[in-house]
């Protein structure tokens, strides 16, 4: 087999994951050099009060790739994803471990794989561990104070947003080759925005969310963190359990995007806002029809996100009784949003139920005369870890960085992620936002996109 002599002697994490597959492919090199790369990357940057990985999975990690070894050496069909080295947010339930969702007091061992778990090992992935993330995904900033803060791979003194934080700096880092996490709020946007990488929301219908720990059922969605669209859409296809075609269009020419004058363009801060214009112009000159218009469905999510919203109430019913007996153990911060959900009747629940099925429809037909919404996906830069002790700043903050990324699971759309910064700004991201269901042509379109962001 005609591979490197070690595995650091390619860059085996920061590449992508078509281009790996190639090389297994080629036999350039195995799976067990790749892992290799990942654990060592973990080994030398994963630090105890800033962890990315909660658990590694290193033993079981080597014998899959060892297996996708020895089935390609014979010359058997292996998955689509054989030989990556993929890491899972610590709420996806791994056979024989602790689905602890980023708590220190859940104990409860898993006794099934999540089936998105199952359709990953099916594809052949080599699952590295559980990340960190925030407790019980609660939080767009991705602090935990019992497993310690995650931060940007980018701007160390940063955090890496949340709630899917070790996920991205898992990817970011090295320590895996891609990552899937959830997206509530903006989940898996958010720390993709602030670590470099492109993130996937996608369409809620269609990734099964068996085995995984919920927060809200209205609005959880599961999707992937990497480095490309085509990443991403590789494992998004797995996690559907569809087929993957290449997320391709040839260029930008007839698109139409609306850029939204209202809502997600307020409170921007000034590197942000000229990274965004910076894209934008980028966008029209490769022949994209950019407009900016008035989208009046928008004026409504203060409304539907007012106390919490579905959110609290329905994090409020599942975590009732558990609070009731572990409330002391509980991140203080998460403890009291949860506890908001208490507020919201059964009416004001069926209210807010009746206004977001409005809200959807009118989003819908909004949308059909674009190809897509395009808006910051978060306001600011990663902020800094330090300016969010006070739990004001925290508070504030927190809103400010979901506001954006939560359009998309307030309304029931798709939407992603692709970094927009250059090589001496802080991190932000560009965001595309689709019709529910228009999933593989929102990949496409931002498959064109990154191709026009990263020339230059």
């Amino acid at each position: 087999m005609a591979q490197s002599d070690t595995a650091t002697d390619r860059s085996f994490p920061d590449a992508t994951l078509g281009d790996l597959l190639q090389g297994l492919d080629q036999r350039h090199w195995s799976a067990a050099q790749i892992l290799d790369a990942c654990l060592s990357a973990a080994d030398r940057r994963d630090e105890p009060a800033h962890q990315a990985y909660t658990k590694r999975f290193d033993e079981t990690a080597r014998a899959e790739a060892e297996a996708v070894d020895t089935l390609r050496q014979a010359k058997v069909p292996v998955g689509e994803l054989a030989g990556l080295p993929i890491a899972i947010k610590a709420l996806f339930d791994v056979q024989g471990e602790v689905t602890h969702s980023g708590s220190r007091w859940w104990s409860e061992t898993a006794s099934t794989d999540a089936l998105i778990v199952s359709r990953l090992r099916r594809a052949g992935a080599v699952i590295t561990g559980h990340t960190n993330m925030t407790e019980f995904a609660y939080s767009g900033l991705g602090l935990n104070p019992h497993y310690g803060t995650p931060l940007s791979p980018l701007a160390p003194d940063r955090i890496a947003g949340g709630s899917s934080s070790g996920s991205a700096v898992a990817v970011a880092a090295g320590m895996a080759a891609g990552a899937i996490g959830s997206d509530t709020g903006g989940s898996v946007r958010i720390p993709a925005a602030f670590c470099g990488l492109v993130g996937f929301k996608p369409s809620q219908y269609r990734i099964p969310r068996q085995g995984t720990f919920p927060l809200s059922d209205s609005y959880d969605s599961i999707g992937p963190i990497a480095r490309s669209v085509d990443c991403c859409a590789r494992l998004d296809a797995v996690l559907a359990g569809t087929p993957f075609p290449p997320p391709r269009r040839p260029d930008l020419e007839g698109l139409r995007f609306v850029v939204p004058g209202n809502y997600m363009l307020d409170e921007l801060s000034p590197a942000v806002g000229n990274a965004f214009e910076r894209s934008l112009k980028r966008l029209r000159d490769a022949g994209a029809t950019v407009i900016e218009a008035q989208v009046p469905v928008l004026d409504r999510l203060p409304e539907l996100l007012a106390g919490g919203g579905l959110t609290a109430a329905e994090a409020y019913f599942r975590h009732r009784h558990w609070l009731a007996e572990h409330g002391d153990q509980y991140d203080p911060r998460v403890k009291s949003r949860m506890e908001r959900g208490a507020l919201i009747s059964a009416a004001d629940y069926q209210a807010l139920l009746h206004l977001r099925a409005e809200s959807m429809s009118r989003a819908d037909a909004f949308l059909s005369d674009y190809d897509g919404l395009l808006a910051p996906t978060v306001p600011i830069e990663p902020p800094l870890l330090s300016d969010l002790s006070d739990d004001k700043v925290y508070g504030r903050t927190n809103l400010l960085v979901l506001r954006n990324p939560t359009v998309a699971n307030v309304l029931d759309l798709c939407a992603i992620t692709l970094p927009n910064h250059t090589g001496d700004e802080l991190p932000s991201g560009l965001m595309l936002i689709g019709r529910n269901g228009l999933d593989r042509q929102i990949l496409a379109s931002a498959s064109a996109i990154e191709k026009v962001l990263s020339s230059d």
